[in-house]
């Protein structure tokens, strides 16, 4: 199973962020299957934002929650990120992972895109 995000490189404050991280290799709609966004800011750890399970239901960090969401489409095999209202603190590399448990413990990840660098700057 292969990972792929793309999006934008460069955001300005206030604006949205969206990312797509696209599947190869297995489906995501997988039973028992979960699909995270986890991102790392600089200098920093891992953070779990939040995950789409193979039914499609969504769980959140509560930290991001209000400025996050995740959705799917089946048909392309694609995973989406979108992150409203977008701050400096928001750069970061962007990862998609998968795993086969809801997990935030990066270990516990079968699978990781290779991340793409997203910077918040005016």
């Amino acid at each position: 199973v292969q990972l792929q995000e793309s999006g934008p490189g460069l955001v300005k404050p206030s604006q949205t962020l969206s990312l797509t991280c696209t599947v190869s290799g297995g489906s995501i709609t997988t039973n028992y299957y979960y699909w995270s966004w986890i991102r790392q800011p600089p200098g920093k750890g891992l953070q779990w934002m939040g995950a789409i399970t193979y039914s499609g239901s969504t769980y959140y960090s509560p930290s991001l929650k209000s400025r996050t969401s995740i959705s799917r489409d089946n048909a392309k095999n694609t995973v989406y990120l979108e992150m409203n209202n977008l701050k400096f603190e928001d750069t970061a590399v962007y990862y998609c992972a998968g795993a086969s448990a809801l997990t935030m413990v990066p270990e516990q990840y079968d699978y990781w895109g290779q991340g793409t660098q997203v910077t918040v700057s005016s």
